[in-house]
């Protein structure tokens, strides 16, 4: 049965079929909001950098939301962005398929993936935040969960066929600040490593298009970062994610210079065909 509060207050919102553009919100690009590893992380982050601090916590029993099931998050943005440029109303109160979510994030649709997705979901609403974020001159602290609560829909056999879940005002109102979500490359979805989907979310907030690109020091990005890992290991990963040039879209370099690391990144020059048939994610290889 439907919570009261959100049958009472919120109107159910229904995802948009077919192929859309994948969105994310530039507060979750540029600070560290998620566990980058695979094996579960009970230990809190907290960041402080100048007016920004964030406090994320997790409960041992489902431990710290994942930068993969942030994933789920980016769906939710992408259907919310497209329904507003669409002219269509907007809730915190989606209803999905698992089917759709999983197919848009680029996983499988086997049971097991199915288990993962309701794991998932179990993070993001076990996990809390707390953030100075868009919250600097209010005195009272904003604390939310990535979802504030969910649940599976089932047909007349008791056969589960959809979930609805309900987001924090937090993340809904800066996902409809036009301002506040960039568009991200569909192969996002395909890279593996936590330090390497971080790395990619934030190279594309702070490097976007810019022709000169952006930099950082490989220590300040390490505390940006949030990683559990020793800032030794963390150098080692970016030296291989630079090897391997697989951010998409960027080409990635490291310099030397003063007994520091820096990490340089600058945007590929893309074909505007190319570019938004890969922001829609169909096939490049296939095309004439």
């Amino acid at each position: 049965m439907r919570p009261a509060a959100a049958s009472t207050q919120l109107e159910l919102f229904h995802p948009i079929r077919g192929d859309i553009a994948a969105r994310d919100a530039q507060d979750l690009m540029a600070w560290p909001f998620f566990s980058l590893a695979k094996s579960k992380r009970s230990a809190p982050i907290d960041f402080s950098m100048g007016a920004t601090w964030i406090s994320v916590e997790a409960v041992p029993e489902h431990g710290m939301a994942t930068i993969w099931d942030a994933d789920i998050l980016i769906w939710a943005a992408s259907q919310l962005v497209e329904a507003r440029d669409a002219g269509r109303p907007t809730s915190r109160l989606i209803a999905a398929r698992p089917h759709e979510i999983l197919t848009f994030i680029g996983r499988g649709t086997g049971k097991d993936h199915y288990e993962r997705l309701r794991a998932a979901l179990d993070r993001l609403q076990a996990t809390t935040v707390a953030t100075s974020i868009r919250q600097q001159h209010q005195r009272r602290r904003h604390r939310f969960s990535w979802i504030n609560e969910w649940r599976e829909t089932v047909d007349d056999r008791g056969r589960a066929i959809g979930i609805e879940m309900i987001l924090p005002d937090w993340f809904y109102a800066g996902v409809l600040d036009r301002a506040l979500v960039l568009t991200i490359d569909r192969a996002y979805f395909s890279l593996t490593g936590g330090v390497e989907r971080w790395l990619y979310r934030i190279v594309r907030k702070h490097g976007g298009h810019q022709r000169g690109g952006w930099s950082f020091d490989v220590p300040h990005l390490h505390l940006k970062s949030g990683a559990l890992s020793p800032l030794k290991q963390f150098a080692f990963e970016l030296r291989a994610i630079v090897r391997r040039q697989s951010l998409p879209g960027y080409q990635l370099t490291l310099e030397h210079s003063f007994g520091r690391e820096r990490l340089i990144f600058k945007p590929i020059p893309l074909d505007p065909f190319l570019a938004a048939t890969r922001r829609v994610g169909l096939p490049v290889e296939n095309l004439p």
